[in-house]
């Protein structure tokens, strides 16, 4: 072979496997719906309209962490081949498993709450929907996107669940370039540092916030049944799943760094807004309504995809922990009561969405501690046992995100947060 044939050879080789890897995305991109809830859209906007761009960092720090965690629940999955809630189960007394699984179904449902309040709201303010009919409405549509799922297959339903996320993507990031973002300024937002005390009670909120039990249980099992009856080695596929939530989480950041970045540039001085239809009517005025109507359609599209990334989440644990699978959508049907209850009760949209992520907090342990146990278990794990470095630095994020929650809960219940 001539020297050009062998060049054009390698070419063929690496423009292949760019794709191969692309073509293997998708997994972490349902997990990192995540981490563009509802919830965050209310921290992360709260955060720039009290501290403007001081907490920048935060974000950067915690979607660092939350990349070593999702990571480590997609690499057990694939090599095991087995989810998250099936190995815990396996290692658990029958008494303890359904104290798990208590404590685990606590969690899905605040995270129904959030999700479904979330959506319900941005149908409010998009159209005035009555918050009731507006979660009804949410609710109907998830069942859609988790029919979906089950009639098409996996593959459809994460196509499906990136095109809701590319809607909020715009929907949130479009203020941040069409206001008075000083990206100077933000850059400077990258230094570590606390201001003052409501910054740190808001860094605490923000860390907290971000690793969510459900999608570390979830992408396990996202990985394992997108991968499992590939012909690609495993250290291809732990490549590509590296790839795969390295991208999904850039995403997930540069989103939740631009509302941020638009909260400070529009509403720091005018008082903070307290909830979300505070900022969206702020917001709407300062850069009209267009993004005004944009935003509103990023909670919205928020509010769905996190809805039924949730609903996936609870199914899995319940299979994995009890060995019992309920029907996807009679399941999803069943658990959007508490919310709609809420919502037929009249209770406050915003602090009940901020509330539910304090009962969040309270799951975070019980998913991260035995992630790491079962990533650094030779006799599970064989040759891919996570290595020194990766056990350090998961140990270390699993103790700063603990640590954070235990002081958000603390802040809470003493009535300083």
């Amino acid at each position: 072979m001539t020297v050009p044939a062998r060049a054009a050879a390698r070419a063929r080789g690496r423009n292949g496997g760019v794709i191969a890897t692309i073509a293997g995305f998708g997994p972490a991109f349902v997990a990192a719906i995540a981490y563009v809830d509802p919830g965050n859209v209310a921290a992360n906007v709260s955060a720039g309209a009290e501290e403007r761009y001081a907490l920048v960092w935060v974000l950067v720090a915690a979607n660092l962490m939350a990349a070593v965690v999702q990571y480590s629940s997609a690499r057990l999955g694939l090599v095991t081949g087995r989810t998250l809630p099936e190995l815990i189960g396996s290692r658990l007394s029958r008494p303890a498993r359904l104290a798990f699984w208590a404590q685990a179904e606590l969690v899905a449902a605040a995270t129904d709450v959030a999700e479904v309040i979330g959506g319900a709201l941005a149908l409010q303010l998009l159209v005035g929907l009555p918050l009731l009919l507006g979660g009804v409405l949410v609710g109907a549509t998830s069942l859609l996107l988790l029919a979906t799922q089950q009639r098409r297959g996996q593959r459809t339903f994460e196509a499906v669940l990136i095109g809701l996320l590319a809607v909020l993507s715009v929907g949130f990031a479009v203020g941040a370039f069409t206001g008075r973002t000083d990206w100077g300024v933000v850059a400077g937002g990258l230094v570590p540092g606390f201001p003052d005390g409501t910054a740190v009670v808001l860094s605490a909120s923000m860390l907290g916030a971000t690793v969510m039990p459900h999608a570390i249980y979830l992408h396990s099992a996202l990985s394992r049944d997108r991968h499992g009856g590939s012909a690609q080695d495993l250290p291809t596929l732990l490549r590509t799943n590296r790839w795969d939530v390295a991208s999904a989480l850039c995403i997930a950041g540069a989103v939740n760094i631009a509302l941020l970045v638009v909260a400070a540039a529009n509403l720091h001085g005018r008082g903070s807004p307290g909830t979300i239809e505070g900022a969206h009517a702020e917001i709407t005025a300062a850069l009209g309504p267009v993004v005004g109507v944009l935003f509103a359609l990023g909670l919205l599209a928020s509010g769905l995809a996190s809805s039924s990334v949730g609903a996936y989440a609870g199914s899995e644990v319940m299979a994995g922990l009890l060995k019992v699978r309920v029907p996807l959508l009679a399941r999803r049907a069943i658990t959007l009561v508490p919310a709609l209850l809420l919502l037929g009760l009249g209770a406050p949209p915003s602090p009940t969405l901020v509330l539910s992520q304090v009962v969040l907090s309270f799951g975070i342990p019980f998913a991260v501690v035995p992630l790491l146990k079962l990533n650094s278990d030779a006799t599970l794990m064989g040759e891919h046992v996570a290595g020194r470095g990766l056990r350090v630095v998961g140990w270390l994020v699993a103790a700063l995100v603990i640590a954070l929650n235990a002081t958000l809960l603390v802040l809470t219940f003493t009535g300083t947060a």
